[in-house]
């Protein structure tokens, strides 16, 4: 078969798309054609993904080198017959990778939301007869019939339309339906001006059309966007980065250490087996920080429970950390950075004179019926202008639409531009002096108007709304200041035209002229035009909103970037851009300079350019790689399905909540519920106060580790009987991360987090000067731990009390030093520090319950081979603890002296 699929059958005539698809437009495809075509283009619907079973997907989070050595731990304590060490060791492992499962499937529901996006049915000409199909069986060639209310269900080029409109802001952005017609377009038009397409998946809002079946399955947009989908790889966090790098470098670190311990214990003690496999694993379990993952997993949940207060829902963990890093926010343009609300601004009218020339302001921003219609010097203009009532009355009665007020706020009930105008209307209490609608020329692709028949008693009147080129045409005169007609003074219009245009903003003209019975019986284009009258012409746009403007200051100020990437022109982009404080002067980008920059040029427009306009889906998705290819952490806005490939590749995806598409959501990371640009600069300073305190978490946690390593090795190179068991190791190590590193969730954010660049991303968590620290510290718990326990052991207490106090001195140590890290480069003896998270002292409430508990509790007594001890093996504990504390407030002023105690660098 020589029929195949192009990508460009827009640009054709519609001679030659019929032509190169075999088509007869009035018979349609034959049955034995349609399965041939069938049998070589496949079903009209969209692959579906290979999905891992659930078994495999849970062992998936197994494969962590940080659970390897548990695991191997687990087999040692089995060879020794320890088994509740083993059992506890295996169920630590068991809750990770639950957690992580849990996490998973985001792609696949994306995937399945585009999918379910298409139109199960279609109305399709076979053998000369229109037949009502499932949308699966479509081919190329197949001419099929669109109604008001259809899904589009495969790319069609369009044969024949009446009055057609489709809704496409899923794969345009566009927030108006787009009017379509049959004209060939540009090979290079962008996706939302390709005209006389009508894309799969897409709502047909208005009017009636026939097309040829152009593109199936995934040679569709959609397949096109799903292929993208499936293609792109969602990139590891930068958090998840550094803990798997952490992880690698601690496990080789424990293999040789585990391995020195043995030798040492073997060659130089004459250990028998059992007891270095015991010293083994208790090295091991003593080197892991089990309770890592719990940690960084209730921090990131508490955190997750924050943003979603402040309208940022989040779907992805990790995401919320990413957030702290974020160098560069790749914002769409309609409702996220702008109201989504269309607005009369400006009003120009020829019968206005003086300081302002010819042109009145407009107060009040959205649909809501407040504001002024103001000239130059601020003085408010009513109605008793003639010019300016004419001109409104005119607007507002061709018009489908009408204002509406639900719990209190306005909003439209019909078209977004439409409502701007009564919007402007109500601002003038206009009231209608026309009663009746007679007659309707509605607006279409080809008449660029709308034009209605008003009557009232036998006054008859003829209003049109509509662009102000196709106005002009059908007008012989304009309105003067006292409301007499005047010959049409065109060159004055275009130039006031081209005046707004250039301001970004959608320009509409109306006129009028006296109506007549035949008007009322019937209203053409042809019977329109020639004695109209040129009323005057309105400036729309979409107003920025106020806090946008504020929070993209913000993310100046805290080094971010903001860029924006939207579908609509480039003129209103960058005057929006300009309103909005973002960076304009090297212009606008716009899609077919993107479509043909390589990837050098890409990358050099993303590095030098705020603004992009009408870009497609790939266009979205090679920015995102561009900027991350010079190093960006970028998060990305979006609410179409166009938008979702660049939200999954993005290191942040952010979706709309109120207007996104179910796609978008599943694709995105975070979803803002009022889908404010507000929002985003909100939870980008949540991000970063969580990922301050999980640095401080990891920091306060590693030493517990350090400290209970250090034992293991003191004691197998001293030739000591261990002073800790697994088990005991497991309780310290548990209770720590569940308790006390769980008061870090709640710290307050550092003082001028908004005022500082983001972090490196290149850069680890833990940075070589908190490693010194963390040793220091290990040490200092080791020894006190170490020389307690060997000093009890000397006076005669028995090995299990030993253990004992030894396992509380390494929790006490870990609450004192919970309140070292509170103020990591500060002093801890400061009220601030001591009192600014009364959750801290809860924790460390929790915890000496659960200690005692571990001490007296006769069932832990048994299982954790603990014993009670008296008053003076209490005041030990304390006394050790407290000189670890100042002791590390020492080294810390030893450390950071040149800061001065001044605020953290974290």
């Amino acid at each position: 078969m020589q029929l195949e699929h192009r990508r460009d059958p827009y640009a054709l005539p519609l001679r030659d798309v019929l032509r190169e698809h075999l088509s007869d437009p009035d018979a349609g495809l034959g049955k034995a054609e349609v399965q041939q075509r069938r049998d070589h283009f496949g079903a009209n619907e969209l692959p579906a993904a290979e999905k891992s079973s659930v078994l495999t997907r849970f062992l998936r989070h197994l494969n962590d080198v940080l659970i390897y050595v548990l695991l191997g731990a687990a087999v040692l304590t089995a060879v020794l017959q320890h088994w509740v060490d083993t059992i506890v060791i295996i169920l630590v492992v068991a809750v990770n990778a639950t957690v992580g499962f849990l996490q998973e499937g985001r792609a696949e529901r994306a995937l399945e939301g585009i999918r379910e996006m298409l139109s199960p049915s279609a109305t399709a000409l076979r053998d000369g007869t229109w037949q009502q199909i499932a949308a699966t069986g479509l081919v190329p060639g197949d001419i099929v019939r669109l109604r008001a209310g259809d899904k589009v269900p495969a790319d069609l080029r369009l044969l024949e339309t009446q009055e057609l409109a489709a809704e496409e802001s899923a794969l345009t952005g566009e927030s108006v339906p787009a009017s379509k017609g049959t004209g060939a377009v540009g090979a290079d038009a962008p996706l939302g001006d390709r005209t006389c397409v009508a894309f799969s998946g897409t709502l047909i809002t208005a009017g009636a059309g026939t097309g040829v079946v152009v593109g199936t399955g995934a040679q569709t947009e959609i397949g096109r966007i799903n292929t993208m989908m499936s293609e792109v790889e969602s990139l590891q966090t930068p958090l998840t980065r550094q803990i798997a790098v952490f992880g690698r470098w601690l496990t080789l670190g424990v293999i040789v250490m585990t391995v020195v311990l043995v030798l040492v214990g073997a060659l130089v003690h004459g250990d028998d087996l059992g007891t270095l496999l015991q010293a083994a694993a208790s090295f091991a379990v003593a080197a892991i920080p089990e309770g890592l993952p719990a940690l960084i997993t209730i921090t990131l949940a508490l955190g997750v429970q924050t943003m979603a207060r402040r309208n940022a829902i989040t779907r992805r963990l990790p995401a919320v950390q990413t957030l702290g890093s974020v160098t560069t926010i790749c914002s769409d343009k309609t409702g996220t950075l702008t109201k989504n609300e269309m607005t009369v601004e400006r009003v120009v009218l020829a019968g206005i004179t003086g300081a302002g020339g010819h042109e009145l302001s407009v107060t009040g921003t959205g649909y809501a019926p407040e504001g002024e219609v103001l000239d130059a010097d601020g003085t408010p203009v009513g109605l008793e202008h003639v010019p300016l009532r004419k001109l409104v009355e005119a607007l507002s009665t061709a018009n489908d639409t009408q204002l509406m007020q639900k719990h209190g706020r306005w909003g439209i009930n019909g078209e977004p531009t439409e409502g701007a105008l009564q919007s402007l209307a109500g601002k003038l209490n206009f009231e209608p002096s026309f009663a009746q609608r007679v007659q309707t020329l509605p607006f279409s692709s080809e008449n660029k108007l709308m034009a209605t028949v008003a009557q009232r008693d036998q006054s008859v009147c003829v209003h049109a709304k509509g662009a102000p080129d196709r106005l002009l045409d059908l007008s012989t005169s304009q309105l003067s200041a006292d409301g007499t007609r005047a010959p049409l003074d065109r060159a004055f219009w275009e130039e006031r035209i081209e005046r707004l245009s250039a301001l970004g903003l959608r320009v509409l003209a109306a006129a009028e002229r006296p109506g007549s019975r035949t008007d009322a019986a019937t209203l053409t284009l042809q019977t329109l035009g020639g004695e109209l009258t040129f009323l005057g012409v309105v400036g729309i746009v979409d107003p920025p909103r106020e806090a946008a403007i504020t929070a993209i200051e913000v993310c100046h100020a805290a080094g971010i970037e903001v860029k924006m990437i939207t579908g609509d022109h480039a003129g209103t982009a960058t005057a929006i851009a300009r309103q909005m404080g973002l960076s304009h002067e090297a212009g606008a980008v716009s899609g077919p300079q993107l479509e043909a920059a390589d990837d050098d040029e890409m990358r050099r427009l993303a590095a030098t350019h705020n603004v992009f306009a009408r870009t497609s889906p790939e266009h979205k998705l090679r920015l995102v790689r561009a900027l991350q290819a010079e190093g960006e952490v970028v998060a990305m806005t979006g609410d179409g399905v166009n938008d979702a490939p660049a939200l999954r590749r993005a290191d942040i995806g952010v979706a709309m909540g109120v207007k996104g598409t179910e796609v978008t959501k599943e694709s995105a990371d975070i979803v803002l519920a009022d889908d404010d640009f507000t929002t985003i600069e909100v939870a980008v300073e949540e991000g970063r106060r969580i990922y301050d305190n999980l640095r401080k978490a990891i920091i306060f946690l590693l030493p517990t580790n350090g400290a209970q390593s250090a034992v293991v090795l003191f004691a197998v190179a001293l030739g000591w009987t261990l002073p800790l068991t697994p088990l005991q190791i497991l309780w310290v190590n548990m209770i720590s991360a569940v308790t006390l590193a769980f008061a870090f969730a709640f710290e307050p954010a550092e003082p001028g987090l908004m005022q500082r660049k983001p972090r490196d991303p290149t850069k680890g968590i833990v940075e070589a000067r908190h490693i010194v620290y963390i040793c220091l510290v290990s040490l200092l718990i080791a020894a006190a731990t170490v020389g307690v326990f060997s000093w009890r052991f000397t006076v005669g207490d028995d090995l299990d009390t030993a253990r004992t106090v030894a396992t509380s001195v390494l929790v006490v140590c870990q609450a004192f030093y919970l309140f070292n890290v509170k103020a990591l480069e500060t002093s801890s003896l400061k009220v601030s520090a001591l009192f600014n998270n009364r959750f801290a002292w809860l924790c460390v409430l929790s915890l000496t319950i659960l200690q005692l508990l571990f001490i007296y509790a006769p069932p832990l007594q048994q299982l954790f081979d603990s014993g009670p001890l008296n008053a003076e093996h209490l005041l030990v504990i304390s006394v050790a603890g407290a000189v670890v504390f100042c002791i590390i407030e020492v080294v810390k002023w030893a450390l950071y002296r040149k800061s001065r105690f001044a605020a953290a660098k974290l």
